[in-house]
């Protein structure tokens, strides 16, 4: 006599019952893994939590794009910073990025660091002539330090026929 390979599960979390076909795991694995279903909510049931919380995660999401996006705009407006150009699908993330980063380094360099205002007034100028939003969408996972080494290469690339990062 062989062990069987369908189980009827009764799904404690749900209350439904189930027919499961365990052919796919070992024998002596089976009556195992039937008391770890029990245990846990039916196929249907598991899904519809899923759809529901990637309903409320995207709505999330979409929230904290919107807040973010708030404030790039604003602290682009307040500090001069030109518009990025670019595909339309890259403009607001690109914004983020470059307010993200440009953040960041403020906090690195001169509220952490050793510069100055003066010091940093250099640094956003060279900033503001990044308009190209793949630049700053590249840069996104880039430490707030790095931001004066990644400026200045990207300002020695500008001296080639054609600069990409506008």
């Amino acid at each position: 006599m062989s062990v069987r390979t369908r189980w009827t599960i009764e799904h404690v979390p749900c209350g439904h019952e189930a027919v499961h076909d365990l052919s796919d795991r070992p024998a002596d694995r089976r009556a195992g893994f039937a008391r770890w279903l029990a245990g846990r909510e039916c196929s249907d049931c598991w899904k519809a939590a899923r759809d529901a919380d990637t309903e409320s995660k995207e709505q999330w999401l979409a929230a904290k794009r919107a807040e973010e996006q708030q404030a790039a705009a604003e602290w682009a407006e307040k500090f001069d910073m030109p518009p990025l150009e670019g595909p339309e699908r890259a403009l607001d993330w690109g914004e983020r990025s470059r307010h993200q980063l440009m953040t960041a380094a403020h906090t690195a360099l001169v509220a952490e660091g050793t510069w100055g205002e003066a010091d940093w007034a250099v640094l956003e100028e060279k900033a503001r002539t990044i308009t190209r939003a793949g630049w700053w969408i590249d840069q996104r996972d880039a430490e707030g330090s790095d931001l004066v080494e990644l400026l200045d290469a990207a300002s020695e690339s500008d001296r080639g026929t054609e600069n990409p990062y506008r």
